[in-house]
């Protein structure tokens, strides 16, 4: 019962999922409980590819036969992660590029972060990332149905996994008085690591079933090499991670995993 109140505090904290009245209340909260339930952040990229899938898959059948229907498909299931998610992700992105895009000074950049405005940095990571998700999608989707929606949902899952190794490896900075993420970087344990994987596994099973031995791996080893890519800037830039961090490490290892298994699509 305790795992399924995490999961639940996981999907209150990073959708737009309802957990009210008396749902809420059994569930509570501590930052003791928003550290277990990073255990289950890549639970609620089922949730997210769930409902991006659907979608999809609902698109490719209903729209008529068309070089076109792929990209359609693949901009509503975006808009439908976006729309679940509340953009959480895709805000953390803007935000770190607006910082560490606006000033090369360590506490400048976090100062900057902290800004609920979006700035020209921001404004075109955010319009580039979301072009690159929709392009990848589409050009997935001309390949077959199962090749689309078997990477959107492994991305989902497996790029809000890896952001967990972060948090286990680095120290929290910014403002620790008023930042969301600071409880999470007071510990993650090993079993909590090891639950989290438990996530992630059936994710890269059904990319290896749908998509081919090659291909999966393709995709898992470019979302790896863009969290590898990421925790190295965030180390050189800010020594450590922000919420914002997280965000945007979970966006570019999703679009990494997309990359990846096009690529590794023609050598399958």
């Amino acid at each position: 019962m305790n795992a399924l109140r995490h999961f639940l505090l996981a999907v209150q904290f990073f959708t737009r999922v309802p957990i009210t009245g008396a749902l809420a209340n059994w569930v509570g909260f501590s930052p003791a409980m928003l550290r277990a339930s990073a255990a289950h952040f890549p639970g609620v990229g089922w949730l997210v590819a769930g409902v991006s899938c659907g979608v999809a898959a609902l698109a490719l059948w209903a729209l008529p036969d068309s070089p076109y229907r792929p990209l359609v498909a693949a901009v509503l299931a975006t808009v439908a992660s976006v729309w679940l998610t509340g953009g959480f992700h895709e805000d953390g992105l803007a935000d770190l590029i607006d910082g560490l895009g606006g000033s090369m000074q360590r506490e400048r950049a976090l100062e900057i972060m902290k800004d609920s405005r979006i700035g020209a940095f921001g404004a075109m990571a955010l319009v580039l990332a979301l072009m690159a998700k929709v392009a990848l999608l589409a050009l997935l989707g001309s390949l077959s149905a199962p090749v689309m929606l078997a990477a959107l949902a492994g991305a989902h899952v497996v790029s809000r996994g890896l952001p967990l190794l972060i948090i286990w490896r680095m120290p929290h900075v910014g403002d620790s008085a008023s930042s969301k993420s600071k409880p999470l970087a007071d510990a993650i344990s090993a079993p909590a690591l090891a639950a989290a994987a438990l996530w992630v596994l059936p994710a890269v099973m059904l990319m290896v079933w749908a998509l081919g031995w090659w291909p999966a791996a393709g995709g898992v080893l470019a979302a790896v090499a863009a969290l590898a890519y990421m925790a190295r800037w965030l180390w050189q830039r800010l020594q450590g991670f922000t919420g914002d961090g997280l965000g945007a490490v979970q966006q570019v290892c999703e679009i990494a995993l997309y990359l990846g298994v096009a690529l590794s699509w023609g050598w399958k």
